[in-house]
Order: C-alpha cells, then sequence, then structure tokens
C-alpha cells in the first residue's frame, strides 16, 4: 500500500521482498519465509523490518510490526540554496551491512533518484526527492542492500553541523571567578610558614 509521495502524513507500508530461506537439520530441511517491510510518511519518516515464519502473512505481519518500531526521522537538506522545502540529504553519509557500502550524497533540485528499485523506494518514503548514490559490492543480495540503506539514512542525523549548535554561555571557573580571596589566603598562609621557622629558633 504505497501512497504517493507528498500527500498526506499517514504511514505507508510497501513489501520490498519475500524470499524462501532454508535450514537443514539431520532429519528434514525446514523452509520459511523471509519477509522485508519498508514504512515511511513520505515526509521525513522512515522504518524497515525483517521477519522470517513459515507462513507468508505471518512474517508480512511481524516485519510490519518491526517496521513500525524501527521507525525513524530522517534529517534532509538543501543542495546550494535554502528556497522552499528540504529536498536532499543535509551531508555525504556511509554505511555499510556486510559486503554492500552505500554512499549517498546531496543533490541539486530536479535531479531525482537513479538507484535500484528497493534503495529508491526507501530514499522516497523518507523524503528525500534528489540524491547522488554509490553501492559497492553484492549489492544483488537485497537484504544487505536495504540494510545499508536504511543505516545510511539514519545517519543523516548523526552528524552535528553548525546550525544544530546551541550558543555556548561561557562561564569563569572558581580560579577566576575568586582569584583575590585566593591571593589573600595563599599569602597568609606563606607568610606563617615563614616566620614558625624563625620563632622555633628563638
Amino acid at each position: 500500500q504505497a501512497g504517493p509521495p507528498g500527500q498526506g502524513h499517514e504511514d505507508q507500508e510497501e513489501v520490498l521482498k519475500i524470499m524462501p530461506v532454508q535450514k537443514q537439520t539431520r532429519a528434514v530441511q525446514h523452509t520459511r519465509f523471509k519477509a522485508f517491510v519498508a514504512i515511511g510518511d513520505y515526509n521525513g519518516h522512515v522504518g524497515l523490518g525483517v521477519k522470517r515464519s513459515k507462513e507468508v502473512a505471518t512474517a508480512i505481519r511481524g516485519a510490519i510490526i518491526l517496521a513500525k518500531l524501527s521507525n525513524v526521522p530522517v534529517r534532509r537538506g538543501y543542495w546550494g540554496n535554502k528556497m522552499g522545502k528540504p529536498h536532499t540529504v543535509p551531508c555525504k553519509v556511509t554505511d555499510r551491512c556486510r559486503s554492500v557500502l552505500v554512499h549517498l550524497i546531496p543533490a541539486p533540485r530536479g535531479t531525482g533518484i537513479v538507484w535500484a528499485p528497493v534503495p529508491k523506494k526507501l530514499l522516497m518514503m523518507a523524503g528525500v526527492d534528489d540524491c547522488y548514490t554509490s553501492a559497492r559490492g553484492c549489492t544483488a543480495t537485497l537484504g544487505n542492500f536495504s540494510k545499508a540503506t536504511f543505516d545510511a539514512i539514519c545517519k543523516t542525523y548523526s552528524s552535528l553541523t553548525p546550525d544544530l549548535w546551541k550558543e555556548t554561555i561561557f562561564t569563569k571557573s572558581p580560579y577566576q571567578e575568586f582569584t583575590d580571596h585566593l591571593v589573600k589566603t595563599h599569602t597568609r598562609v606563606s607568610m606563617q610558614r615563614t616566620q614558625a621557622p624563625a620563632v622555633a629558633a628563638t
């Protein structure tokens, strides 16, 4: 159930892939289904869920729940002039999952997203309209590819840019604030120490 980007703020769900996975035991070979589900509102929030189950419907249902639990905010920015709404990633972000290495690079408005269907769907659900991308490794493994893309999207809030800096109010340390008092106390104690040996000698 994927809705068009920019309409409404309700979370839309999209089944990215359903694949069979097998486990060989001494007696028999067990086959289960693995579902990848993405969820997003096309306006700065996205989540990814992965679930295995004996039945396809159960796997999809569990993946939707996990995707909702992993829903994270996505920071968006501009390329060049800050006109209109944010349309791209704020800075270069990189992440990997196993052998897959993903780079997301800011792009000018109108560039679009030219990438594989699955990570492109994740970026669109996150509300990113324009982005340069690069991927290395075995991108045919959809699970690693989607996880690397999702982790790279999550990293947009990990970098602290100057516009997120808080205004620092500097305060004096106790040594600076009570300098006069410390000087008086120190001179008084030093004078007592110098006079004490003279009194003892007499």
